[in-house]
């Protein structure tokens, strides 16, 4: 369950709270999206190249039970970027989940005049002590072909295929969370309500978001000490038996550039208040 609930806050903290566990369905239903004020006509990929997010994970009286990091490279065929978000558990906490490191790496290209990014592939890798668990996935746009690749703990690999529908494109959580900071999805309004559709699965297919209003926003920061780096108040629902909440909420501080510098899981059962904080923000 610990490994479970800090696994899902690794993908809150990079993927802001429009990015759902992965994969992340997003309908071709957009013009020219707008560029994030600031990009002075940046590339999507180039706007964000070199860019490295890195937090602590604290739970009860342990503030760093874990760290997290996300780092934005340009690789050398043009147009391509890779993304690798890497966490991993530490001190007796680590100890007690066996030095748990969870890594993804997702390559993107830049689609649509490089207004966007679309997921080539995705990979996937758990690593429990010794043994190391591996999923990775592929875009193939042009046969409309997703291929999934699952290594399982005895080293033997499942390979299964699905076609991708016309017209639809998965963006991974990694991807998502770029695209959704350069305003691919459409603008952050404080006091509007996001429903959000995700891949089909088991379980509830959306999921709601909700930015606060300027008042809840001033009326948060007068309670707390820290102040820097919060512009917008987030609350994002879930289902709880995925958080192993009461209510399943998260809630959280974004930035104005829109990466989050804070976010909580409420109420995680055995563990209470799990809590992320942005560290240090690098360009390489």
């Amino acid at each position: 369950m610990a490994l479970l609930t800090r696994r899902l806050f690794l993908r809150f903290l990079l993927g802001v709270p429009l990015v759902s566990s992965f994969p992340f369905q997003v309908r071709k239903a957009w013009a020219d999206p707008p560029f994030l004020p600031g990009a002075g006509g940046k590339s999507i990929g180039q706007f964000f190249k070199g860019e490295g997010l890195h937090y602590e994970i604290g739970i009860w009286v342990f503030k760093q039970a874990a760290v997290g990091k996300l780092i934005f490279k340009e690789m050398a065929e043009k147009g391509r970027y890779l993304a690798t978000l890497q966490g991993e558990t530490l001190g007796i906490l680590g100890w007690v989940a066996r030095y748990r490191v969870d890594t993804y790496r997702s390559i993107m290209e830049e689609v649509e005049g490089g207004s966007r990014l679309r997921s080539v592939s995705f990979e996937e890798d758990v690593k429990v002590g010794n043994k190391l668990r591996r999923r990775a996935h592929f875009f193939d746009y042009q046969k409309r072909k997703w291929i999934q690749v699952r290594q399982r703990k005895d080293g033997t690999r499942v390979r299964t295929e699905q076609e991708i529908p016309q017209g639809m494109v998965y963006d991974d959580f990694i991807a998502a969370s770029y695209n959704f900071r350069y305003g691919v999805y459409g603008e952050i309004e404080r006091g509007r309500k996001y429903t959000v559709s995700t891949f089909p699965k088991k379980g509830p297919s959306s999921y709601e978001v909700r930015v606060a209003l300027k008042e809840e926003e001033e009326r948060r920061k007068k309670s707390e000490k820290l102040k820097d780096g919060k512009e917008y108040f987030v609350k994002l629902f879930l289902d709880p038996e995925v958080t192993h909440s009461k209510e399943g909420l998260i809630e959280g501080w974004l930035s104005k550039e829109l990466y989050p510098t804070e976010g909580t899981i409420k109420d995680v059962m055995l563990f209470g208040d799990v809590k992320g904080t942005l560290i240090k923000n690098t360009r390489a």
